[in-house]
């Protein structure tokens, strides 16, 4: 008769153990992480001009508006200042370019080009021409005053050639509403 604990026999039950505690850990269910804890971004004040109009719709006017932002990127700044100007102006005598309650426009920053993404709802507005250049040059004029070269400018994510009466196809510059 063999012997029962031969060399091979207890290197054999030996391996069999390991395979077994290797599957039982496989299969065993991982613990669950450990939700992350919310770190609150610090809120930078940073104080920038917004463009509005006159009452009658002929003039650009500054206000020097704080605004609150997490990232200094341009990106962060153009949006969080687009939201300022589309809240309207905070002094009595001066129009905002939308009404109030319209949401603002999204912007993209690529290099020192702004792209301005319009709502759908600006497209609607029915402003005269005068009306719609005033809206497109707030916009430029905020976005300009800081940094860029130029505002390009969509409708609804889309291409458009024309917003009402004024022409969209060429990017609009700090000249193009210096007149005003």
């Amino acid at each position: 008769m063999r012997r029962l604990l031969s060399l091979f026999n207890v290197l054999s039950a030996a391996l069999l153990v390991v395979a077994i505690l290797a599957s039982q850990a496989v299969q065993r269910v991982p613990a669950a992480p450990a939700a992350p804890k919310l770190q609150l971004a610090e809120r930078t004040a940073l104080s920038l001009k917004v463009y509005f109009t006159d009452a009658q719709v002929q003039r650009l006017i500054a206000e020097t508006r704080t605004v609150q932002v997490t990232q200094r990127t341009p990106s962060a700044v153009a949006q969080a200042t687009l939201r300022v100007w589309a809240a309207g102006p905070a002094q009595t005598g001066h129009l905002g370019a939308v009404p109030r309650g319209t949401a603002p426009p999204k912007v993209y920053v690529r290099g020192l080009h702004y792209y301005v993404d319009l709502p759908a709802a600006y497209g609607n507005l029915r402003y005269g021409s005068s009306g719609e250049r005033m809206l497109l040059c707030t916009i430029t004029r905020t976005l300009l005053d800081t940094r860029g070269q130029d505002v390009s400018f969509v409708l609804n994510g889309q291409p458009v050639e024309t917003l009402g009466h004024m022409d969209l196809r060429e990017p609009f510059t700090h000249q193009d509403c210096a007149d005003q």
